[in-house]
């Protein structure tokens, strides 16, 4: 018996990370703003802040888009209609164990939409080794139009198209080179 519980002793410590890779809480915007919002990091805050992705939830307060819910059918306000909301703001369907207390739903499609829950990566020690953040759960997609097109495509009502070149050019935030 002693024998047994020693080696499942042994195999939750070697292999707690395989339980904690789901545990990672999104952490907000706030909380990434703090090092992404300087020049050295392309003033990522700034791209996001401008783009219409930093307004996607606020979207969803107006006459319009209650007007355009009641259209397709749905008996509840966007704000408060899943199929709305899964495009217009990161975590509305998560339990509340996975959002930090500085996650605000109101930043909309904001980093953690693409990146993944950042409580585990956040930290500069983390960020400055790609490899080692990835590990800790940032996700980089290599194929950035397949994710977009995850919302922007013919299931939303106001698609009108979408060229992915045209707009990535307008929300690309990489770190700039350094000589």
């Amino acid at each position: 018996m002693k024998h047994l519980v020693l080696l499942l002793v042994s195999f939750l410590i070697f292999n707690s990370n395989l339980f904690s890779q789901n545990n990672y809480t999104y952490i907000g915007t706030d909380q990434c703003v703090m090092c992404h919002k300087t020049e050295k990091q392309g003033s990522q805050l700034n791209i996001w802040k401008n783009s219409k992705h930093s307004k996607a939830y606020e979207t969803l307060k107006t006459e319009k888009a209650d007007q355009i819910a009641k259209e397709k059918g749905f008996k509840t306000k966007a704000i408060e209609t899943p199929e709305c909301l899964k495009c217009h703001a990161t975590g509305y369907n998560l339990d509340k164990a996975m959002l930090g207390n500085k996650f605000k739903i109101e930043d909309g499609v904001q980093c953690e939409t693409c990146h993944g829950p950042g409580s585990a990566y956040k930290d500069m020690k983390i960020m400055k080794d790609k490899a080692l953040a990835i590990k800790n759960g940032l996700i980089v997609h290599e194929e950035k139009e397949k994710f977009c097109i995850g919302c922007h495509n013919a299931e939303s009502p106001t698609y009108t198209g979408f060229e992915f070149e045209e707009y990535w050019s307008k929300i690309k935030h990489d770190i700039p080179k350094t000589n």
